[in-house]
Order: C-alpha cells, then structure tokens, then sequence
C-alpha cells in the first residue's frame, strides 16, 4: 500500500491495493491502524460490489441498520444514500453518523456508485486535533458535560413532510433521545474528541438554555475550523472509510440537476465514554 496524506490534521489517500481481494491478518491490522492514525482513507477506482462493502465494514464489528433509508436488495446492512432533484439530500450541516443511537457506529464505508461530474464533495473535520486546540480552561469545563441526541432533530425535516411522521413512527418510537458525554475517549488510540454536533445533539444537561446554546455554537464553529478538515471530490468507485467516533463530515449539495448515489455500511460501535 502507499499512503499519501491529503491534509495536515485529517486524511489519507491509500493506493496499490485492491479491496476485492481477501485480507490477510496483517492487512487487516494495518486497515485498523491506518484508519486510527488518519480517521478517514480514500480508495480509489475500487469497484466492489455490496456483499464486498458489507465483508469490508464487518471488518471493524457487528453492522447497524437504520430506521429511515431505503437499502440494497437482499443486503439490508448497505443503505442507500441518493440525492435527486425530485428528492434532494435534507443532510447538509456537520455531523457524526446516528448518534441518536446509545451504540453509534464506529466506523462508515462508503461507496460512490455514481457521482456527478462537478460538485457533490463531501468535507471530513478531526474531533480529536478540535479538542487539542482547545484551551486547558474549555477542556476541564467541557470534560464533565452531558450532551443529548435525538433522532427526532436530526429527522425533523422529513417527519415535516406529508405522511413523514407516520412513515418514521416506528424509527421514533424505537430511537429515543440519549445521553452522550460531550467529549469522548477514542477507545483504541486514547485520544479525546469532541462529540457533539448540529444534526442530532439537542443540548447539554446541566446548565441553563441559554449557556448550553452558546456553547454547542461555539463548539459547531470551533471544530470546522479549516485546519481540522480535508475535502474529497467523489468519483465512481470510490471508497472511503473513516472513525465516525472522532470526526464530523458534511456533504456538499452543489451539484443538481445531477444524480449522486452512495452506498454506506456501518458498524457499531461502543457507548460513548
């Protein structure tokens, strides 16, 4: 494999190998360890098909459905993520992948199946250099807090929609709001990260209304900050893995009338701690 870091903080593009093909031990390990030390890897030109994404995702622990997307036909781990001009992506702000879960997903493989020829990337931030960069004083003040995650937020848009409410009755009734400490432990490398974000967190308990708004604000500003970030321009075939416990990633909806279709994996995760 070559590794070719695509930014300062977030990163890598990985080529000279071949997804297709079955791991070795080694390999695996150094997939673990690769996606640990950058938090997000790029694949390119890797034509896997959905039973190779979900074998590839499995690799990181048991797989998690959702509630809300439509998946592959006979593969009900590997949703698919498509954005039309009759039915456009609502997801457009920073965000970690289904915290609304008490287990959110550890890691997300995502496939490009087929992307517009300009527009349509998606930007990934490190919650572990945003929490470096913090002051000593703000990282005591936040190590202690509670944050909660509703699935509700993050959905609110759909569930606006005629018959969304009844659609999604099931996925709210079975999601509801948790508890999640607003910063983690990485539980593999140590590191913490921030974790909140402006999909799914609705506020920190605790504290009054008005002081917790203000600081997811200043939290959602701070851990965009250009140096956290990298940037991928989609293209088929693509792959790209990355630790949804210690980033955010938003997707850029610049790119209709054209089609964007993606098909992602996920696997669980521990609860936060």
């Amino acid at each position: 494999m070559n590794i070719k870091p695509v930014a300062g903080a977030i990163g890598a593009e990985v080529s000279n190998i071949d997804l297709r093909n079955p791991m070795t031990e080694d390999m695996k390990r150094n997939l673990r360890d690769l996606v640990n030390q950058h938090e997000v890897v790029f694949f390119r030109d890797q034509a896997i098909t959905p039973a190779q994404q979900r074998e590839l995702a499995a690799l990181f622990g048991p797989l998690q459905s959702h509630p809300a997307y439509d998946t592959v036909p006979g593969f009900p781990e590997v949703m698919v993520l498509e954005s039309t001009p009759e039915r456009p992506s609502k997801i457009e702000v920073w965000h970690s992948d289904m915290t609304f879960r008490q287990h959110p997903p550890s890691i997300t493989v995502l496939r490009g199946v087929e992307t517009p020829s300009v527009g349509g990337d998606t930007l990934w931030a490190s919650m572990t250099a945003a929490y470096d960069a913090l002051s000593p004083g703000m990282q005591r003040y936040l190590d202690d807090l509670i944050a909660v995650h509703d699935f509700s937020q993050g959905f609110r848009e759909s569930l606006l929609e005629d018959g969304g409410r009844e659609r999604l009755a099931d996925a709210v009734a079975n999601n509801p709001p948790v508890r999640h400490p607003v910063i983690q432990t990485h539980p593999e490398t140590g590191r913490r990260a921030i974790f909140v974000n402006a999909l799914f967190t609705t506020h920190i308990e605790g504290i009054s209304p008005l002081e917790s708004a203000e600081v997811l604000r200043f939290l959602y500003k701070h851990c965009t900050l250009p140096e956290f970030t990298c940037r991928l321009r989609w293209a088929k075939d693509t792959v790209v893995i990355w630790d949804n416990r210690s980033t955010q990633h938003k997707p850029v909806n610049d790119f209709f009338p054209a089609l964007r279709r993606l098909h992602r994996v996920v696997s669980e995760g521990d609860a936060p701690y």
